[in-house]
Parts: C-alpha cells; sequence; structure tokens
C-alpha cells in the first residue's frame, strides 16, 4: 500500500486507524485491529477490540498525525491530540502525545500512548532517522 507519505503499509494502515478513530467509524477501527489488540495508556493496558471500543466511545479525542517515524513493524506517532464534550462538541483539552503501534498482516497489534516523543521513541527503539516525510 503506498501512502500519502509514500512509507510501506504499516504507516497507511495507522493513517487509516487515525481516520476511523477521528470519524468515529468504530466498526472500521476494529476491523483494521488484531481481535487481542493491546491498548495501552496512563490508565494501563487491555487487550481486545472490546476495550477498544469503550475507549474510543469514552474518550471522544481526535488525534492529529504530527510526526511518523517506521521501522519494520512499529510505527511511532506524534500527535496533537483533542478531547471534545460529547454532549457540546466543546473542547475539554489538548495536548501533543505519541504512540507506538505494531502492525502485523495489515492489522494493528498494539498501541501504546506515551506523554511524549522522546520516551515513545525511545521505547520502540528508533530515532529521528527513522522519520517518514511527506512527499
Amino acid at each position: 500500500m503506498k501512502t500519502s507519505r509514500g512509507a510501506a503499509s504499516e504507516v497507511g494502515i495507522v493513517e487509516v486507524w487515525h481516520e476511523a478513530l477521528n470519524s468515529g467509524d468504530i466498526e472500521r477501527l476494529v476491523m483494521l485491529s488484531h481481535p487481542d489488540v493491546l491498548v495501552g495508556g496512563p490508565h494501563g493496558t487491555r487487550r481486545g477490540t472490546k476495550p477498544l471500543q469503550e475507549w474510543a466511545d469514552r474518550a471522544n479525542i481526535r488525534l492529529e498525525l504530527l510526526r511518523v517515524f517506521h521501522w519494520g513493524d512499529k510505527v511511532v506517532v506524534q500527535q496533537g491530540a483533542e478531547w471534545r464534550s460529547a454532549e457540546t462538541g466543546q473542547v475539554l483539552g489538548s495536548q501533543i502525545v505519541a504512540s507506538i503501534f505494531a502492525v502485523h498482516d495489515e492489522k494493528v497489534t498494539s498501541v501504546v500512548r506515551y506523554d511524549d516523543l522522546t520516551k515513545a521513541l525511545q521505547e520502540a527503539n528508533l530515532d529521528e532517522s527513522h522519520e517518514v516525510r511527506a512527499e
């Protein structure tokens, strides 16, 4: 799969995963994720598409891709996160975060959020040289 960033299919899967999350297409988000997907962040980790669905419904979050790093099955994404009120749509908060995605057989097998890009890159054993640049 050729992506807008010109990288391998892992990056394309992560881009489409973000599109599904941001549009509220939970069914598509689940289809892009492995049935035993690991979902992690500041509140711990859980496995399976049910916790993924619960998180997507509860968090009411939009994630903008800012920078993307890729090597093998790992994709690290720096994201602009914005949380909104489900009732009013009003922005409740925003933050720059980073997530490590693992992709196997065109499915997201894990997504773990970190508070900053430096920590995520260290955890994924990636560095600035792995950045995927937009064409």
